[in-house]
């Protein structure tokens, strides 16, 4: 009891230095007195029974199964076809450029390969090229840039960021585009041809203004000195990257459509997320509402091979492919809405099941008598 007393007695005399002019007088720890801060406001908490889950569960199966259905059909709608022209195969046609080809090549090569549509493609048809085991989501790759460069400003150009090491500059000289994004830019060219019934080659026009990005082409790329249409110039003490076999003001002979605003360039600098990824190539636009974009039948595609992907085990491939309303070809999302609609409704038929069978003994049994 002393050691109690003692206790309080030394409580006391504490409160008392304090009030009688110690740190902190005057002041309460004790909250105001609000709702807020008494926690008194008005809460709602839902109340889960039989007859509020139940209908839930089946209205949510009622709905994601029929839009589950109606997106994988759409899917399934969109034709595509895809071809891989790595040459890992020693009887593919491009096999001895893959074997040969380095980033130090000067002389480029061409291969041929041969394929047959089945069907007809008749709306708009959109090439892509694809890109496996190429890890565009590592973050030193990511950070390896400098956006103010390739928005045009001049400053940036001939000093550009540091983040674009080992790739900002070469031969004392600012390198312009920098950074690792920039030089690992792809470089097949892509060429179609419609084989004739008679044998000849036609070649299928590809459209390759209006694949990027509006904001990116309009808003987030601009070439230095504005409106100065010569790049040449512009760009002059300046090198080019290193596996880049030409300058930037070289990559197109149209002027809307050259230096750091050149649509496959743009196209190249949106990373992907995934390893294994497809970006647009080219635009095959339909002409004749009584004729199909591309017609059922053989057709060759030529590629000038000046990108090397044997080093770390990738892969490359051309895909055509409609669209929809939804966008490409993705069954999964379909797949995803009538796998939770269907689970959802599994569920609900259970515990309907098993509340009829015991709901009602548990509630005769609260009954008194």
């Amino acid at each position: 009891m002393a050691s109690s007393y003692n206790a309080k007695e030394e409580d006391g005399q504490l409160s008392g230095a304090a009030g009688s002019g110690g740190v902190g007088a005057g002041k309460s720890k004790k909250p105001d007195n609000t709702a807020f801060k008494q926690q008194r406001l008005p809460a709602w908490q839902p109340i889960l029974t039989a007859g509020t889950v139940l209908p839930a569960f089946f209205v949510i199966g009622l709905i994601f199964i029929p839009i589950g259905i109606g997106l994988f059909v759409t899917s399934n709608n969109i034709k595509e076809f895809e071809i891989d022209y790595t040459g890992i195969d020693p009887a593919s046609p491009c096999y001895n450029c893959s074997q040969t080809l380095t980033w130090n090549s000067t002389k480029p090569c061409v291969c041929k390969v041969p394929f047959t549509l089945e069907q007809s493609f008749e709306s708009d048809v959109f090439m892509y090229y694809g890109l496996s085991n190429f890890y565009q989501n590592h973050r030193r790759y990511v950070k390896s840039r400098d956006d103010s460069q390739l928005n045009g400003d001049a400053s940036s150009l001939t000093s550009p960021s540091k983040e674009c090491e080992p790739y900002r500059t070469s031969d004392n000289k600012p390198i312009a585009p920098c950074g690792a994004i920039a030089n690992s830019l792809f470089n097949d060219t892509l060429t179609l041809y419609y084989i004739n019934p008679n044998g000849t080659e036609s070649l299928v026009p590809l459209q390759k203004k209006g694949i990027a990005w509006w904001t990116d082409k309009n808003v987030k790329f601009r070439n230095p000195g504005g409106n100065n249409f010569n790049l040449t110039a512009v760009f002059q003490g300046t090198s080019k990257p290193v596996n880049w076999r030409k300058p930037v003001y070289e990559l197109d002979t149209d002027p809307e459509n050259n230096g750091f605003i050149n649509e496959d360039f743009i196209v190249w600098m949106r990373t992907a997320a995934l390893p294994t990824f497809r970006k647009l190539y080219r635009l095959i636009e339909k002409k004749n509402n009584m004729i199909p974009t591309l017609q059922r039948g053989n057709y060759t595609l030529e590629i000038t091979y000046n990108y090397p992907v044997r080093r770390f085990d990738g892969r490359k491939r051309m895909i055509l492919s409609t669209i929809s309303w939804m966008g490409g070809k993705n069954p999964f999302l379909g797949i995803a809405y009538i796998t939770v609609g269907s689970v959802c409704f599994f569920l609900g038929v259970v515990l309907l099941i098993i509340h009829q069978k015991y709901g009602n003994r548990n509630n005769s049994a609260e009954i008194p008598n």
